[in-house]
């Protein structure tokens, strides 16, 4: 069994509203938004743009609600921007976390990154790095392990995602063979490994090891096909569904929880489905998450 002190259970606010596409869910409150992640039975939270700035505000509010931040994304330029510009915006965002109390920063490459391109096709697009990029990517992703760990007492993980640089099975293992496994670590996410054609159960027995932050995410595979097959952008996917909640799709997560379980893995598992909340009320996907979870894991 997991250890239920060790082990914590999250939810992203994606569900609620999403930053990349603001009109889905533009009429939720980060009031609303915090409250039904308590409601659901849920501890931690990531960050989105309708949370508070301010670490005071912010920590008032959650505490009142027994959540508290367990990531925060950062969007990170190491191939297209000079490092010292990178490492600016990469220190306030550490120092936001720290005045929050978390451990953990989740860090995504996305220079030429075409997740965010409404008309562009999410397969068979993205970038690839030639070896100098490559170069630069890992020495700059190590430099800011370093920091946020001995600075700032936060461990960076590195977030997989479609449409990046560093998507597929290849691009992931390239990058932890060529990364200080003391600074950087893997964000595990099964959606994103399911999407690109990736078994998520061999990459956990894979990288569990470097697994120190999760993302439980599902997959409708009738909607994947459609955006192959269609061409179409990857958030054109998520408005018609491509994402759920673990246990509402594709994946067998029993094996994926067995093989983390058995390593003793530490940290947060946090749900992330971002869908239209207008189909798939917040709430009701978010406690469909939550007993599914405590079923399977006894968490």
């Amino acid at each position: 069994m997991f250890n239920k002190e060790k082990v914590k259970l999250g939810i992203a606010p994606i569900a609620w509203t999403n930053d990349d596409l603001p009109d889905l869910g533009k009429e939720n409150t980060f009031e609303q938004c915090v409250s039904e992640m308590a409601l659901a039975g849920f501890t931690g939270s990531e960050v989105g743009n309708k949370y508070p700035k301010d670490p005071e505000v912010l920590k008032k509010a959650l505490e009142l609600r027994g959540i508290e931040i367990c990531n925060q994304w950062f969007s990170s330029f190491l191939i297209t921007k000079p490092f010292e510009e990178v490492e600016k915006e990469f220190r306030a965002q550490l120092a936001f976390l720290k005045a929050m109390g978390s451990k953990i920063i989740g860090a995504s490459e996305q220079s030429h990154s075409v997740q965010g391109m409404q008309d562009t096709p999410i397969f068979g697009h993205k970038y690839v790095m030639n070896d100098e990029e490559w170069e630069t990517f890992c020495a700059g992703m190590n430099k800011l392990g370093r920091i946020a760990k001995e600075e700032y007492g936060i461990s960076l993980t590195f977030h997989h995602h479609m449409g990046t640089v560093v998507q597929d099975p290849e691009e992931v293992e390239r990058m932890m063979a060529n990364t200080d496994p003391e600074y950087v670590s893997l964000l595990f996410d099964t959606g994103h490994f399911t999407y690109c054609g990736a078994d998520p159960l061999e990459m956990v027995k894979k990288y569990v090891g470097r697994i120190k932050h999760v993302h439980l995410k599902d997959i409708r595979p009738e909607v994947v096909e459609k955006v192959k097959k269609e061409n179409l952008s990857f958030l054109e996917g998520v408005r018609l569904g491509a994402f759920t909640v673990p246990g509402d799709g594709c994946i067998d997560f029993e094996p994926i929880f067995k093989v983390l379980e058995e390593a003793g893995y530490e940290g947060y598992m946090l749900v992330e489905a971002e869908q239209d909340p207008a189909k798939a009320n917040p709430l009701e996907y978010a406690v469909k998450a939550r007993k599914f979870i405590a079923e399977k894991t006894g968490l």
